[in-house]
């Protein structure tokens, strides 16, 4: 009869050793599971606070680099302005100052690239990525600025340089109000830089954070970089052969 018990004995331990291997098993395999995806919605997560700062990064540099632009047409508004209020009280002064009022020709030359907003404002991702409805309607409002400025004072000043003499007589160079110029265009330069700034507040950006990132595209940019150094020397070569006809003609005048 103990026989029996014994060998009843052995089966339960058996049993539960094998109850055990199965519980490892399955808490090992539920551990592997939980590990795989938890670290794959961890790597998923991380990807995306990634891709979305580096689009942050991207437009804000893109409005630097439209403010840079607003900023030096505002520097040749302001030059322009000054010489012309100049030239109203001492006209004698006209030719002193006519290659600040040829420089002015360079504002019409001013393109912005629209890469970044093309990439914004064209894909539904975009607004997925960023995840953030008000920095959105600054990034939208801010390339509205931006396209005001284009039609209502680089286009607007073209219109009125062209064919208007400014550099020949002073009544060309009164028919262009560089007043109000400098006025519309100071005016949008600080439209601008109050959205940039709320943007950089509203994703806690840093100023060094943002130089970093500048300066890593910095190497792609160069050919850009370039081509406008290029496009600026032409003007100044135009510029430089105005005077040296303007001196032409003048000694012309004074041999005959």
């Amino acid at each position: 009869m103990k026989r029996p018990l014994k060998s009843s004995l052995f089966k339960n331990r058996g049993d539960s050793s094998m109850l055990k291997q199965f519980l490892l098993s399955l808490v090992a395999t539920t551990v592997s599971i939980v590990l795989t995806f938890g670290t794959s919605a961890v790597i998923e997560h991380y990807q995306k606070e990634k891709d979305k700062r580096e689009m942050v990064m991207m437009i804000i540099c893109d409005f630097d680099k439209t403010i840079e632009q607003v900023q030096h047409a505002d520097s040749v508004f302001y030059e322009a302005f000054q010489a012309q209020q100049e030239v109203a009280f001492h006209p004698e002064c006209f030719e002193s100052h006519r290659s600040c009022f040829l420089s002015t020709l360079m504002i019409t030359y001013i393109e912005f690239t629209e890469t970044t907003e093309k990439v914004f404002s064209s894909n539904i991702e975009t607004f997925n990525t960023l995840g953030n409805v008000n920095f959105v309607h600054e990034v939208s409002a801010f390339y509205n600025a931006r396209r005001y400025y284009q039609e209502n004072v680089l286009d607007v000043f073209e219109k009125e340089v062209v064919g208007s003499g400014l550099t020949q007589s002073l009544e060309g160079l009164f028919s262009v109000d560089f007043p109000a110029h400098y006025m519309y265009n100071k005016q949008s330069l600080l439209d601008m830089q109050k959205i940039r700034n709320r943007c950089m507040q509203m994703m806690k950006v840093s100023e060094e954070e943002l130089k970093a990132f500048s300066s890593q595209r910095m190497v792609v940019e160069d050919n850009s970089e370039e081509y406008d150094l290029d496009k600026q020397l032409s003007v100044q070569e135009y510029i430089e052969a105005e005077n040296n006809l303007s001196q032409a003609k003048e000694r012309l005048k004074q041999d005959q």
